[in-house]
Formats: C-alpha cells, sequence, structure tokens
C-alpha cells in the first residue's frame, strides 16, 4: 500500500546534477561577506563600527561542510547510482570534485587546519579529526588532477554556472590548481613551482568567458547579498576605504567608477580611513557602486586576471620561462583583463598602465602584481587577504585601534565542547594550544 502515497513525477531523492547545482548555489557565499572585505580592507563600515575593529571571537565552518559539501560528497560516493542521461557519469563525478577541491581550500585558507579526511560521514562520525593544511593542499591537488583526467565529451545537465560546458570546467579545475600551487610560494617554492606547471600544462583560463562567476537575478529568489543589505534594508553601511581610494584615485583608475559612488557632499571619490569610530557617514565619502549591489550583481570567484596575475608572478620567480619580458606582458594582460572584467571596456587601460607606479618595474614588480591582484579582486574579500597574508601587499593596509590585520579566523566554539579532543591537538599543533586571530597557516610562514 505504501506506493500509493508515492509520487511518480516527483523524485524523493535528488539526481546527481541537482546536487551539484544545489551545490553551486552556496558559491556566492565564498565573496559576499563584510566579514571578507573588511580583512582585505576593501569597505570600511560608514556607521556601526564593529566588526570592521577585528573583535576576536569564533567563525562557524559547519555550513560548509553541512550543505555544499555534504551535496557533493553525497555524488562521489554513489557514482554508481548517478543518471547518465543528465551527461557522462564521468563528468558529473569530475565537476563535484572540482567544487569540493574549490570549496575545501577555501575553508583551510581561513581557518588552518580543519577536518577532511574523517569529515562529511554523517552519523558515523561527529568527531571527525582535523588534517593538517599541508595535507588537505596534496590531497586537493591530486583531486584536481583526477578531475581534469576523467573529463570526457559530453555536456552536464542542471549545471547554472556554465551551462554542463566540460571544457570550462576543465579550465576551471587546472585554474584552481594553478592559483593553489602559488600559495606554497613562501613555505615550499618546489612543489609550488611542480604543480604550477602541471596545471599550465594541463590548460587553464584563456578568456573572461572562463571566468567563475555567479550570475544572480533579477528577482528576490536568487539576487545579491549586497542588493538586500543595500535596497530592501536600508543599509548603506559601507563606503570605500582610504587605502582602495588612495590607490586607484590618483592613476585615474577606470575601475572605480564601478566600484564606488562619488561622495555626496563633493561628487569626488573619498575614501573612508578603514576602522573609523568617529568621522564616518554616509555623506562625506564614496559609498559602495551602484553596480556592486545591483539586485543581478555577478559574484566574480576564480578569473582570468588572476591566471593571469598568477603567471606574472611565476616569470618574475623564474618558476616558468621568460624573466621580467614575460613577466610584463602578463601582467600589463591581467590588467587589461580586469578593467575589461569590471567596467565591460578596454577604456583607460593603456593609460593607467603607462602611470608611473605602474608601468611594469623590474625592480618592485612582485608588489606591483600583489597590489594590482588586490585591487582586481575588490568584494573578493578572503581571496584577496590570502594573497595579502601571503605577500604582503599592499603593505599599507591599516592596523583599527592598534589591531593589526588577522592572520586566520577562530574556529567556532562549540568544537572547543563538540569535537574537544581534535579541536585541542589541531591548535596544539598549529598554534601552541590558543585559538586566536594571529596564528598563521602553514602556507604564512
Amino acid at each position: 500500500m505504501s506506493e500509493l502515497n508515492v509520487n511518480p513525477n516527483l523524485p524523493s531523492e535528488a539526481s546527481g546534477t541537482q546536487l551539484i547545482a544545489n551545490a553551486e548555489l552556496s558559491l556566492p557565499s565564498l565573496s559576499a561577506s563584510p566579514t571578507g572585505e573588511f580583512l582585505a580592507q576593501y569597505l570600511a563600515e560608514t556607521q556601526y563600527v564593529t566588526a570592521s575593529l577585528y573583535p576576536a571571537g569564533g567563525t562557524s565552518f559547519y555550513w560548509l561542510y553541512q550543505g555544499p559539501l555534504m551535496n557533493l560528497q553525497t555524488v562521489l560516493i554513489n557514482a554508481e547510482n548517478l543518471d547518465g542521461n543528465e551527461g557522462p557519469v564521468a563528468n558529473q563525478l569530475a565537476v563535484a570534485k572540482i567544487l569540493q577541491a574549490y570549496y575545501m581550500w577555501h575553508i583551510t585558507d581561513r581557518w588552518g587546519d580543519v577536518p577532511y579526511t574523517e569529515a562529511l560521514q554523517g552519523a558515523d562520525n561527529f568527531t571527525p579529526a582535523y588534517d593538517t593544511q599541508e595535507y588537505i593542499y596534496n590531497n586537493l591537488f591530486t583531486l584536481l588532477d583526477e578531475a581534469n583526467e576523467q573529463i570526457v565529451s559530453g555536456n552536464i545537465s542542471n549545471d547554472i554556472i556554465y551551462g554542463g560546458d566540460m571544457a570550462k570546467w576543465k579550465k576551471l579545475g587546472n585554474t584552481i590548481h594553478l592559483l593553489m600551487a602559488l600559495r606554497l610560494s613562501e613555505v615550499d617554492p618546489v612543489k609550488g613551482q611542480e604543480e604550477f606547471n602541471k596545471a599550465l600544462a594541463a590548460g587553464i583560463m584563456t578568456s573572461n568567458d572562463d571566468n567563475l562567476v555567479f550570475h544572480h537575478l533579477a528577482n528576490a529568489n536568487n539576487q545579491s547579498y549586497w542588493y538586500s543589505q543595500w535596497v530592501t534594508q536600508n543599509r548603506e553601511w559601507w563606503a570605500l576605504t582610504e587605502t582602495l581610494v588612495g590607490e586607484m584615485k590618483p592613476v585615474a583608475d577606470p575601475r572605480l567608477e564601478v566600484y564606488g559612488q562619488p561622495a555626496r557632499k563633493t561628487g569626488e571619490y573619498i575614501g573612508l580611513n578603514f576602522g573609523e569610530t568617529v568621522n564616518m557617514n554616509t555623506e562625506d565619502y564614496s559609498l559602495l557602486g551602484t553596480a556592486i549591489y545591483a539586485q543581478d550583481a555577478p559574484v566574480y570567484l576564480v578569473t582570468y586576471a588572476q591566471a593571469l596575475f598568477a603567471q606574472a608572478e611565476a616569470a618574475k620567480r623564474g618558476w616558468i620561462t621568460g624573466g621580467d619580458a614575460e613577466a610584463e606582458a602578463y601582467y600589463n594582460e591581467a590588467v587589461k583583463q580586469s578593467v575589461m572584467q569590471w567596467t565591460g571596456s578596454n577604456e583607460g587601460a593603456e593609460e593607467l598602465l603607462s602611470q608611473p607606479g605602474i608601468a611594469y618595474n623590474p625592480a618592485n614588480a612582485i608588489e606591483q602584481i600583489a597590489t594590482q591582484r588586490w585591487i582586481h579582486l575588490f568584494m573578493h574579500g578572503y581571496e584577496a587577504w590570502a594573497e595579502w597574508r601571503r605577500t604582503g601587499y599592499p603593505d599599507n593596509l591599516v592596523t583599527p585601534g592598534g589591531k593589526a590585520v588577522p592572520r586566520r579566523q577562530m574556529y567556532d566554539a562549540l568544537e572547543a565542547s563538540l569535537n574537544a579532543a581534535n579541536y585541542n591537538a589541531a591548535l596544539q599543533r598549529q598554534f601552541n594550544g590558543e585559538d586566536g586571530l594571529y596564528g598563521r597557516v602553514w602556507w604564512d610562514q
């Protein structure tokens, strides 16, 4: 009799590509975060100065495990049940691996050692051990290799990012691999160079059309986080920082008109000192740009310009051939593609690159590349913060209330009680037992 209550037209379980699509819906949250913008010092608070003063306290990673990662793990452990009518099973698995690697990379770069090998087992293990960041990185390199090698011809269904186009997924996976490899520049440059060149050989992004972008819609069901804050809730709480405007305004950077608005009082672009607690308001400073908080604003996550900046740095470091000549070519193209991505035009890019201090200079090329990368990564604060920790540039981020920029985020306080033994072991291994904002993750040494 039980089958009388079963609707044959309404599946009781999500398919593999539906689970992948659901995992994709969480991608904007890796970028759309005031905390991330504060860590990168892109935005300053205009009214309620709290988070930008870097208060101590835990940040939860549970939602990432319980949501997108569990969906992707369900795909990976049920390969025999995937529906080939939704695209080659090998491709469904490859996309799940690429997304899983991307989410785990994001997690470990924010917190350090985190559950990985024993994670995502549901009721079978509520207290997973923490793996070292080095182990996680090496495992993710392998996971991305597997994804690259198993992709075959044939698109997949229900893909809201690339419309099922596996050529773009292949480039994305290899570009993530490339960017992860560069993260090892200070801790293990030999391994970093090896993985970097492996990713290059496998094929990375070749244009802005390959970018990993989440496209919001102009409706309330799938609108931008910043639209809901700025328009729906009428929160004009964020202005561009003095640091950001100071880098862009003097050189007439064409991206500035997209990033922010002229101050209402003067009609000029004026940044607000990050962490300012006295002279902050919404009239004297450049508020967040209208394109940034549009209802259907895109969220840029992994981009062609990032790959070009990475190759510029790799050439300068000697990881790839060409020296300064190649580094300059990649750097110039990265800036041009960034301007194109943000403004929809190349207008102003050549003039920007001719400016003193912006024009490539072999003597301080790493600083130039890193600073332009930081400008390009606007509103992708967690990624920009990770690159700042790795390179130290831009080197003029401020210390609000005397507090330096954090080097990591603290674990959720619940871990101290719910997973005490593994939590304490991870803290002892990394940070002499202290869960604070200033312990350095493995690659940040």
